[in-house]
């Protein structure tokens, strides 16, 4: 056994199939070379309304609660917050003044598996010239009627009927893209150019109950697949999409193939954000480590699997399980902290493709570091005290509070800034970029609660944060240990209004 303190990788090696990339790329880089980093130090935890930066206070006000997992959070053109409910099958309007709640679509189809990151899940609004209100809707789904679950994704678009505050007229996007219980990222956005964008996670391949699935990360597809819709080599990736789902067709060319693929070499990117220039910011959960802020350029490799943050042979190895010879993966046990001999191994420096390196990490430590902590000992929750954040949205505020009628002049100093959300950190993050907006500046604590926070979303006036929770997981209390109280506000949406 190969014994690995410093935290080997929990997801598969790629099954490249000759693929390359097209396009410009940078290689991956030395983190010395910005310093952008953040120690691996658990966050202090506080029940009063922390102060921030700039001169005055977030005071909280519960506005909803009862929501089953809320996952996206729109504001609406007439200041409503529409949030799809993961667990609650359905898309749901908050009057933010009052906390009332009118289902606008329900979705019984939608699978959701016991303790699963799938069901109901991105959600975008697209106010037409014609004066209609379209809704797209990701969610996963039964793709027959056999007794056995085969879960895939899809998008639809929906029409909003505000006398009747209902979404009807359901129109397919795509559907039977990749689906399961585990790293589905789901985060759409519709661009400034009008296209739509969605993250796929890697669906949680070579670790636990997938550790003999290999990774298709780094997989294209292939002529024959997009001709067939045949989306299995969408693990991992970053789509872009006509709003009628067809391929746009200034989409990259990779490997010879033009796809819905904008970027691809993705572990679980749950942040999706534009800039007021189209820049394209994503965040990504790491797997004990660096977690990471990208910003995504058209046909370029992240990475992961080979490469976790910066290429720099720290804290993290690439086994590949699902490789397992001559012991097949199907006899292995799989560990976070062992890796059987009979694992291929492979050192971030191994990797000489070209990939783009994140402009920012979180947790990033050196290969001493001691992954099984004592603090998290009790029932084996070792990932609670990993140092990684688990960062699960991105709100770009010069353009997020823009996107639905701005009023007023906002929060001074905001415009150039990213708010971020976790959730075993059970913190919201202001990420302050540099004029250019290609690197980070400052990143600084705004809340910090035993909540989940999973997305957020800011009023047209940009002086309150509304932001929503899940309704079950775990979350760090104040000594950076796994919390054994109940989470604070579970299910619900949250206004965090600055008064100044």
């Amino acid at each position: 056994m190969h014994h690995i303190l410093r935290g080997p990788v929990t997801t598969a090696l790629v099954l490249a199939l000759g693929a390359s990339l097209s396009g410009a790329a940078v290689t991956g880089g030395d983190p010395a070379a910005n310093g952008n980093t953040d120690a691996a130090t658990p966050p202090s935890h506080t029940t009063a309304p922390p102060v921030s930066p700039a001169s005055g206070t977030f005071t909280k006000r519960v506005v909803a609660t009862g929501l089953n997992d809320p996952y996206e959070i729109v504001r609406a053109p007439d200041g409503a917050l529409w949030v799809t409910e993961k667990t609650g099958k359905k898309v749901t309007r908050v009057d933010p003044k009052t906390g009332v709640k009118t289902t606008l679509l329900s979705l019984p189809e939608a699978v959701h598996s016991e303790g699963g990151q799938d069901g109901v899940l991105g959600l975008a609004l697209e106010e037409h010239e014609s004066g209609a209100l379209y809704a797209y809707v990701a969610y996963s789904y039964d793709i027959d009627s056999t007794p056995g679950v085969q879960a895939r994704t899809k998008i639809e678009r929906y029409t909003y009927d505000a006398g009747r505050q209902r979404l009807h007229s359901p129109k397919a996007v795509i559907a039977g893209m990749p689906s399961g219980n585990d790293h589905q990222s789901a985060r759409l956005r519709l661009g400034p150019d009008g296209k739509l964008y969605y993250t796929i996670g890697d669906q949680g391949v070579n670790q636990f109950g997938s550790t003999c699935r290999p990774s298709y990360t780094m997989r294209l597809p292939t002529a024959h697949e997009v001709e067939g819709l045949d989306w299995i080599a969408y693990q991992g990736k970053t789509l872009r999409l006509d709003t009628d789902g067809s391929i746009p067709s200034d989409n990259p060319v990779l490997d010879g193939v033009r796809s819905h693929v904008y970027t691809y070499g993705h572990r679980n990117a749950q942040g999706l954000a534009f800039g007021p220039d189209g820049t394209l910011y994503s965040n990504e959960q790491g797997p004990k480590t660096d977690d990471e802020i990208n910003i995504l350029t058209k046909g370029t490799n992240y990475g992961w699997p080979n490469v976790s943050g910066y290429r720099d042979d720290k804290a993290y190895v690439y086994a590949n399980w699902s490789a397992s010879w001559p012991t097949p993966c199907d006899e292995l046990t799989f560990s976070n902290f062992e890796i059987p001999a009979t694992v291929p191994v492979q050192e971030e420096s191994d990797f000489a493709r070209p990939f783009m390196d994140p402009i920012h990490t979180f947790g990033t430590v050196g290969s001493d570091f001691r992954f099984q902590n004592p603090t998290c000992a009790q029932g084996e929750m070792w990932s609670v005290c990993w140092p990684t954040i688990a960062p699960s949205s991105f709100e770009h505020y010069g353009t997020s509070r823009k996107s639905a009628g701005a009023t007023g002049e906002g929060l001074p100093g905001w415009n150039d800034s990213l708010v971020m959300t976790t959730l075993k950190d059970g913190t919201v993050y202001r990420v302050d970029l540099t004029p250019d907006g290609r690197d980070v500046s400052n990143v600084t604590k705004l809340i910090t609660e035993e909540n989940r926070f999973r997305d957020t979303e800011f009023s047209a006036d940009g002086r309150s944060l509304f932001a929503a929770t899940d309704s079950a997981g775990p979350v760090r209390d104040q000594r950076g240990a796994p919390s054994t109280d109940p989470l604070e506000n579970p299910g619900a949406i949250i206004e965090y209004r600055w008064e100044s």
